[in-house]
This record gives C-alpha cells, structure tokens and sequence, in this order.
C-alpha cells in the first residue's frame, strides 16, 4: 500500500472521503474555446455534440475524510481518453438511424453507430479533465498537488448549503470569480458503490490519470436549474469566453458523497 508523507501525517492509498455534500452544473460550451484552456495538458476535450464540449463547475463540502474537512471549488471538462482517435461521427439524421450498422471511417478508429447511439457509444471511455481545484486549507492543498498533481490553489469559498437553493461565493486574491446558484432538482435512484469516470490532472509538464470510486445517497438532478455570475478575476473571464453565463445543460446535487482515490499513473 503506497503512503504520502503530508505536513508530517501519514495518508494511505486508496485516500478515502467518507462524506462529503456535492454541486454541480454542467454546461455545453465551444470545443475550440475549451481546447485552446485545457491546450496545456495536451489533452483533448469530447465532443457531446457536433463542435461543443462539457464543462462542469462543482463546489464541494467534505466533513469526514483521510484530508480532513474543507471546501473546494472546481472547474473541469470531460475529455477523450489520451491516444484514443477521435470518433468522427456521420450527420445525425432521424430515429431510423439509430439501429443502423457500424461503419468505419477511412483512417480512423475503430467502427462508429451513425446518430445518437453512436455519439454516446464515443463518450464511454471519456474522463474528466480537472484545469482548476480551489480548495480553503493548506493540508488538502499541499496533499492534492503532491499525491495526484491536482491544481489546488487557496482561495475563499463560502458555501451555503443548509437553504433550499444551493450557492458557492468564491474570491480568489480578494476578487470575486464567480457566485452559483444551484437549484436542486427530482430525487435520482443511486446506491452502492462504483467505477467513475478516470480524473486526470496536469501539473509541472506531466498529466496524470486518477482512478476513483463513489458511492453517493440523495441524489437531486434536473435540466438547467444554475444561476450564475462572473467576476473580474482572470478565471471568471476565462470562464466568460467559453461562452458562460449561459442556460446549464443539467445540474446535480448529492447530500452525502463517498469517494476513494487510487495512486495518479503518469501518461
């Protein structure tokens, strides 16, 4: 079992969170725009749709876990798995299309589902890309980096959580980057735990892939449902040229959240 000195303290691998509250909206944006942010890590965002990525800002509150308790905010896009061809997919055209038989592009990857199928069936190896992971104290800073090269950096985040609208205020060097409302949608059916999509990381010139698990309880998600306003900080206005604030494509809200982090594998 591997082990991380941290600050003098001990942690262990897989590193547990036992419980945690969690919310999240996802949004499409411009792929271009989110390929030109994520540039740096050489990775590549997956396309949902026809030249549009998935950009999901998450705010979190652990209170039992191998870290300790803190609060962090992320911003992170879902990308194809590194080496993996991108899958061209043909015009989508009507439901007929949707049963249709693989076919194969000359020169690409493996053989592609015309239509929805065939764009969904493109997303299963997808993981998610972390660009930025503010969190409000130093042990789960200097841990984050250290273990996985997580790019956590302190910054102020006052999360309400107790109301019925969910809402994250972060500042970073005393400017405000962003105020989100969340709006918890319809109970979701979740239980047991199980695979998550691979996180991966990008710190000093290496990117990293994090295998992980959740186990989640009080699952709430529904269409749109986030309010959201930008600051004057250079991440609000990164953030501004992907073409937010805009309607969420879906928002999520989980009342208890348990993960385990693996060991980072570098690529």
């Amino acid at each position: 079992m591997a082990r991380h000195l941290i600050q003098g303290r001990e942690i262990a691998i897989p590193v547990r969170i036992r419980d945690a509250t969690a919310c999240g909206a996802s949004y499409l944006v411009r792929a271009d725009a989110a390929r030109a942010v994520i540039a740096y890590s050489g990775m590549d965002v997956a396309e949902v749709l026809p030249g549009k990525a998935l950009c999901t800002l998450v705010f979190v509150s652990y209170t039992d876990g191998d870290l300790g308790a803190y609060q962090e905010f992320g911003v992170t896009f879902l990308v194809r798995r590194p080496g993996e061809r991108p899958v061209r997919h043909l015009e989508e055209g009507p439901d007929r299309h949707l049963g249709e038989r693989p076919v194969r592009q000359p020169g690409e990857g493996p053989p592609v589902r015309r239509g929805l199928l065939g764009r969904l069936s493109g997303l299963r190896q997808a993981g998610a890309f972390v660009h930025w992971l503010p969190v409000d104290q130093g042990f789960t800073l200097e841990a984050g980096r250290a273990i996985w090269g997580f790019p956590k950096e302190l910054a102020d985040i006052d999360l309400r959580l107790t109301s019925p609208y969910k809402r994250c205020i972060l500042r970073k060097d005393g400017r405000l980057v962003l105020d989100l409302l969340v709006r918890p949608g319809a109970p979701v059916l979740a239980g047991g735990t199980m695979a998550a999509p691979d996180a991966y990381s990008h710190q000093d010139g290496v990117t990293r892939r994090i295998p992980w698990s959740v186990s989640a309880r009080g699952v709430r998600a529904r269409p749109g449902g986030a309010l959201i306003r930008l600051g004057n900080h250079p991440v609000a206005k990164e953030l501004s040229e992907l073409g937010l604030p805009r309607r969420a494509l879906m928002t999520t809200t989980v009342s208890h959240l348990a993960m385990a982090f693996d060991a980072a594998e570098d690529l």
